[in-house]
């Protein structure tokens, strides 16, 4: 039967982490790229309750990713089933995390985008380097808190 650790203080360290991420990344990095990909006109300001709504969303979906996320990392550590632990590094280990959870489930859903909802290549560069980094972000913190 596994044991199952999850450090909520590393999942909510990931939650402020990746709120800042998100912040950096989509305003003075590449907030007026994405704007203006995703057909944004940013000589109007969004309403304050628009703004609130939306942190709130994001904060409640970093805790979602970073929970499940957390549990993701754990089932996959040996220690969680009594084995002897893994000889990669705690780095490579979120790296790897990192990297396969973007691969599957990330990086699939911006492509739809694309082939689907016709958003330009571009847009796909910007949301897909969040997600990776974002993910790179939490599983370091993860892991290394674990």
């Amino acid at each position: 039967m596994p044991n199952i650790h999850i450090n909520m203080l590393a999942v909510l360290i990931a939650v402020v982490a990746n709120f800042i991420l998100g912040f950096l990344w989509y305003t003075p990095l590449f907030g007026k790229a994405w704007a203006k990909e995703m057909g944004i006109n940013t000589d109007q300001k969004p309403p304050a309750s628009a703004l609130a709504k939306g942190m709130i969303f994001m904060v409640i979906g970093n805790f979602l990713m970073a929970y499940v996320f957390a549990h993701n990392m754990a089932v996959w550590n040996p220690l969680t089933w009594g084995q002897p632990a893994s000889t990669m590094s705690t780095t490579g280990t979120a790296g790897s995390a990192a990297f396969f959870t973007w691969l599957g489930f990330y990086f699939p859903g911006e492509l739809g985008r694309v082939a689907w909802e016709q958003k330009s290549w571009k847009l796909f560069f910007i949301n897909s380097g969040y997600h990776f980094l974002m993910l790179l972000v939490a599983a370091m913190i993860l892991a290394h808190m674990y």
